[in-house]
């Protein structure tokens, strides 16, 4: 593999991860001052953002810059800070 691949295909999967702590944080915001998470739009923005990553994900592999088992990995980890901040939330909200 040449310099300049590996070069796109760390500035690729650093724009992936850009995107997964963006949704982090507009989950966060959301949870922290706009909505219960079992409101649908909070739903409905947390699908639309994991739907869009999910896309994102996909057309990078398709193009050879991630490896499919790095993508689902990104969204796997995505997934589980996620819950976890929901689990945070949901707590501090019942005490």
């Amino acid at each position: 593999m040449t310099d300049d691949a590996i070069n796109y295909r760390e500035k690729a999967y650093a724009l992936l991860q850009a995107d997964a702590d963006k949704i982090v944080k507009l989950i966060q915001v959301q949870m922290d001052n706009l909505t219960m998470p079992k409101c649908p739009l909070y739903e409905e923005v947390l699908d639309t953002q994991m739907f869009g990553l999910s896309r994102e994900i996909d057309f990078a592999v398709r193009l050879g810059l991630v490896d499919e088992k790095e993508g689902k990995a990104l969204l796997d980890r995505l997934e589980r800070e996620l819950s976890a901040l929901h689990e945070a939330v949901t707590k501090k909200r019942v005490r």
